[in-house]
């Protein structure tokens, strides 16, 4: 019987490891792996090659996280290279439960379970993320970075971002 500590990690699952704890510097409380950015990882035979997918095309962010994720591996021994990937688009359905939870603790409100694509063609319903009410307005469709929407809460009053379904 092998012990836990004798099983060996492949390069991949290490390569994956290192890149998922880089965070969004937009949003530094959540990691690419939460957002759904890091969208695979394959060996090649010079080490690893990491697909990323911006959360959309023109994220000015992606550049920083191609470095991050390059220095990343490179802390972690592994060679490897960033490559940047369109299709399929990234999709809020993408993000993580922990990455919702994330978004809502630091005061941003997360896009709905399963609203995607899909809330392109309806009406977005916002809670707040500081006293929960449903009673909010849209107030500008770019908040402080592109990818955020700004609202206000009726009930409490308080200015938020909201995090676009894409």
């Amino acid at each position: 019987m092998v012990a836990a500590r004798d099983v060996v990690t492949s390069l991949r699952d290490r390569a994956w490891a290192a890149a998922a704890e880089v965070t969004d510097p937009e949003v530094p409380v959540l990691t690419i792996a939460d957002l759904g950015v890091l969208r695979d990882v394959t060996e090649t035979p010079d080490g690893v090659e990491v697909l990323i997918t911006p959360t959309y095309s023109g994220c000015a962010a992606m550049g920083v996280i191609a470095i991050e994720v390059e220095l990343a591996l490179a802390r972690a021994g592994i060679p490897g290279r960033v490559r940047t990937v369109l299709t399929p688009a990234w999709t809020t359905d993408w993000m993580s439960e922990d990455g919702r939870r994330k978004l809502l603790e630091y005061g941003i409100a997360p896009p709905g379970k399963g609203s995607g694509r899909r809330a392109l063609f309806g009406t977005d319903e916002v809670a707040c993320p500081r006293c929960g009410s449903d009673d909010t307005a849209v107030l500008a469709e770019f908040g402080s970075t592109s990818c955020k929407a700004l609202w206000r809460c009726r009930t409490c009053r308080e200015p938020f971002d909201y995090f676009k379904c894409h």
